[in-house]
């Protein structure tokens, strides 16, 4: 748990303001935030806690969970070397084609 004095003024705002003691402006000012920080920082703390309030199985994943993830990275690269070779070739297309135009036109410049 943080000890961070800032943090923890931080979560005490949210939660008064969480439970109707306090506005949202005035947390902000006592912040020394905007509305708009302070929203952010509510959202992202509570997206954490809600996160932390979730069942997760203990120890280290199955061997087929592990299994699964291994696979799942090899198709990973896989596709991404794809999508690099893809994009080259697309790359390449389109210089040959503003070569050829180029080309094109200066052959309708020398007739």
């Amino acid at each position: 748990m943080s000890t961070n004095p800032k943090a923890l003024q931080r979560t005490e705002m949210i939660m008064k303001v969480r439970s109707g003691q306090m506005t949202a402006k005035a947390a902000a000012e006592a912040l020394g935030v905007s509305r708009k920080t302070y929203y952010k920082w509510e959202k992202k703390e509570l997206q954490a806690m809600l996160a932390a309030g979730q069942d997760s199985s203990a120890g280290r994943p199955s061997k087929e969970e592990a299994a699964e993830m291994t696979a799942l990275r090899r198709k990973v690269k896989t596709l991404s070397a794809k999508l690099e070779a893809i994009t080259r070739t697309a790359e390449l297309r389109l210089m040959l084609r503003l070569l050829e135009r180029r080309d094109a036109k200066k052959k309708q410049k020398g007739s």
